[in-house]
């Protein structure tokens, strides 16, 4: 599933949310310097947030699909598995990871980036945890109950997306302790919000790992029952979300 978002990557680019301007500021000030590492980069969301705050930014990304779009945007990008990554003797201020790390084998991953951060450089892997409205996320479910009844979305939360990613977070943290290289690691959180037309959403369903790999006909029912949905509800909603960061800085040589 890693590899399955080049799919179509152009999509992916459009519709995917951002991060927080706040989180990036947070990021670049707590890091030595502006050389950054993006783990990770798919078409280089994160990496040109990094970029336009002054950093000089280099990709690294499994699939070859996204590593050319974001080049195409401007992005120097090389196309391999971080665990397998070489860095050639380059050293970073800041190794960052959006909506990623999870696919990446967390103890190794750790120690890959400590080999990568110069003395004092950070590690801040993060993603965005959304929680759509209430009521919307009951006929979210009730859509999914019916054309992908064994899928996680088919059953209601029993935790919220940032439990969740919490969740992630914490065997994230525990990759970090164990790589012997990295202060304590903390948590950071930024709420933020996104308001979706019905178009909008639609347009960003299926660049998720759940949609990457559904027939064509299974994913139009969950098209066409998400935007039914979303006119229901009045034909847009306001999407709450959570960046949640963890982060910790090299220690030592």
């Amino acid at each position: 599933m890693a590899e399955s978002f080049g799919t179509d990557a152009e999509r992916y680019d459009r519709a995917r949310p951002r991060y927080p301007q706040a989180m990036v500021d947070r990021i670049v000030a707590a890091s030595p310097g502006l050389d950054v590492l993006d783990v990770g980069c798919g078409t280089g969301i994160a990496a040109r947030q990094f970029q336009a705050a002054g950093c000089t930014v280099l990709g690294v990304d499994v699939d070859a699909r996204m590593a050319e779009f974001a080049r195409r945007r401007g992005l120097d990008v090389e196309v391999a598995a971080f665990e397998a990554w070489d860095p050639v003797g380059r050293e970073f201020d800041a190794v960052v990871s959006g909506q990623t790390w999870h696919w990446v084998d967390p103890a190794a991953g750790a120690v890959k980036a400590a080999q990568a951060l110069r003395s004092g450089g950070r590690l801040a892997v993060f993603w965005n945890a959304a929680e759509p409205p209430p009521e919307l996320a009951e006929s979210f479910a009730e859509v999914y109950r019916r054309v992908l009844p064994d899928s996680p979305a088919a059953r209601r939360p029993t935790m919220s997306a940032i439990d969740g990613y919490s969740a992630m977070g914490a065997m994230a943290a525990d990759g970090i302790r164990g790589a012997g290289a990295f202060g304590e690691p903390e948590e950071w959180r930024f709420d933020w919000q996104q308001t979706y037309t019905r178009d909008e959403w639609l347009d960003q369903v299926p660049t998720t790992g759940l949609h990457t790999q559904l027939p064509p006909a299974q994913l139009q029912e969950v098209l066409t029952g998400t935007g039914a949905a979303v006119d229901s509800f009045g034909g847009g909603f306001t999407m709450r979300y959570t960046a949640l960061v963890v982060t910790a800085l090299r220690v030592g040589a």
